[in-house]
């Protein structure tokens, strides 16, 4: 699972840590870029309709504007020279608009309506600048979970997928596009988008299409816990293949302490695990 929640992070030893299931690594490059960084204008256009799963606890609204709050990477127990580490962690997973008020997430993320109702879907959570220090966004891009359409979280199957409808019509921004049939094939270039470690939004492409079975495929893609529920995009075409659920251990603890990324060859490791968009039934009249 791929939900992300740093609980006492600074205390866990590795051996704790590493035994996480759901957590990611970076494979190869780091190839994450904050979306002010990116160059690519489709992927910047595609980021527009990703959000975050944010508990309601760190929003509060007023004049218009919701401020978002979170620990620092680094105070959760990161160490400091690792990337984005003086930024918030503030959602626990990731989500994609596919209809103007369906999104659709992991089905670890979205298990009850207690959790439909404890966060909030947030548009636009992402960095503008390198030297942003607070988090605020229209409060117009704030959306509640008003109910669960379809979820599955199969060990059989190996499904793990949820789709809700949203509070209300998202009018200022697309709806992504997403592969009705068929299957991507090996060796094929992805991107995905979201939120790794409850990070602001985060692109990374890069990635190739490492094996497909029936039930899912891996992917050398660079995530984290909180990139669960996160799109994953064919490169060449843009539409969603799938939604980043599972992967390998994401951080090991250094010497000192504090916990690094754990890196692995662009080949090496496990993989990250993608469920079809496909197997998504609730998805083929929209």
């Amino acid at each position: 699972m791929k939900s992300f929640a740093f609980i006492s992070l600074i205390c866990l030893s590795a051996q704790v840590f590493g035994s996480v299931p759901g957590m990611d690594v970076i494979y190869g490059d780091d190839n994450r870029k904050d979306v002010y960084e990116s160059t690519d204008s489709a992927l910047v256009e595609l980021s527009k309709s990703t959000a975050g799963m944010i508990p309601n606890s760190k929003l509060s609204n007023a004049n218009g504007e919701t401020t978002i709050t979170g620990a620092t990477l680094e105070s959760r127990g990161i160490c400091q020279e690792e990337r984005f580490s003086s930024q918030m962690t503030a959602a626990n997973c990731s989500g994609f608009l596919v209809s103007e008020n369906v999104l659709v997430t992991a089905g670890h993320c979205i298990k009850s309506v207690e959790d439909c109702a404890g966060s909030k879907w947030v548009f636009d959570y992402k960095m503008d600048s390198e030297k942003q220090n607070s988090m605020k966004v229209a409060t117009k891009n704030v959306y509640s979970c008003s109910r669960i359409i379809a979820r599955s979280l199969d060990n059989l199957t190996k499904d793990d997928y949820a789709v809700i409808e949203l509070d209300r019509k998202v009018s200022d921004r697309r709806p992504l596009s997403f592969r009705r049939s068929g299957n991507i094939t090996v060796g094929e270039s992805i991107v995905v988008i979201g939120h790794p470690s409850g990070l602001p939004t985060k692109i990374a492409d890069g990635a190739k299409v490492r094996s497909r079975s029936t039930k899912y495929f891996t992917a050398n893609l660079d995530t984290y816990g909180g990139n669960s529920g996160s799109a994953v995009f064919n490169y060449k075409t843009g539409e969603v293949e799938g939604i980043l659920v599972r992967g390998e251990n994401d951080y090991v603890q250094s010497p000192r302490g504090c916990m690094v990324s754990n890196k692995c060859a662009a080949d090496g490791c496990r993989g990250e695990d993608v469920t079809y968009i496909t197997h998504i039934k609730a998805l083929q009249d929209l």
